[in-house]
């Protein structure tokens, strides 16, 4: 696991491909409001989360095997998501005021698919927010007894991955769980 830092955009362009993750989203679709995604077109998207990189915030981790990049799992403060902190959020809207973390995306390359590469990343994420101060990390998963869906559409995770990740329930929006670890601080 390592968090994409500028040395690893490539590594990150790699593993997005052609379509840039999931219809040219480039991760970007809780950074930015609706209309502001739309607009941005694949070509916005993909510049939006290089100057990310480049910036050294650091918007995600990525999961290597054998040296190859398999895995992303996007995290980083909850202030950073637009679609997260906007007065119109429904969904992925805040309960309270506590400081968080999100992990919000996660894309594995298709032939790793069902490997556990999604689970080691999330625990990674937990450590990787933990490591940078967060005192708690929230997921929006999809809660599958509820809402069977397709593999393209788990970009977020699935309820029963952050429960057994230690993740607990705190509230329901809609159909849409919100869950909740709190972060170990880091032994000095």
């Amino acid at each position: 696991m390592a968090p994409v830092g500028p040395e690893r955009w490539p590594d990150m362009v790699a593993l997005f491909g052609e379509n840039g993750a999931y219809a040219n989203c480039w991760c970007t679709w809780f950074l930015l409001s609706g209309k502001d995604f739309a607009e941005a077109g694949k070509e916005g998207r993909r510049n939006l989360l290089s100057q990310m990189v480049a910036e050294g915030r650091e918007p995600g981790l990525l999961a290597y095997r054998d040296g190859d990049p398999v895995g992303w799992c996007a995290v980083g403060p909850r202030h950073w998501y637009a679609r997260m902190t906007s007065p119109r959020a429904r969904v992925y809207r805040a309960v309270d005021e506590a400081p968080t973390w999100v992990v919000n995306c996660f894309f594995v390359r298709r032939d790793q698919r069902g490997g556990g590469v999604a689970e080691v990343l999330l625990d990674a994420a937990v450590a990787h927010a933990g490591s940078r101060g967060a005192a708690i990390v929230e997921g929006y998963p999809v809660d599958q007894d509820l809402h069977p869906t397709g593999p393209t559409e788990l970009f977020v995770g699935t309820l029963s991955m952050f429960q057994r990740a230690g993740f607990h329930e705190v509230a329901r929006m809609g159909s849409r769980p919100l869950v909740r670890r709190v972060c170990t601080p880091p032994s000095s």
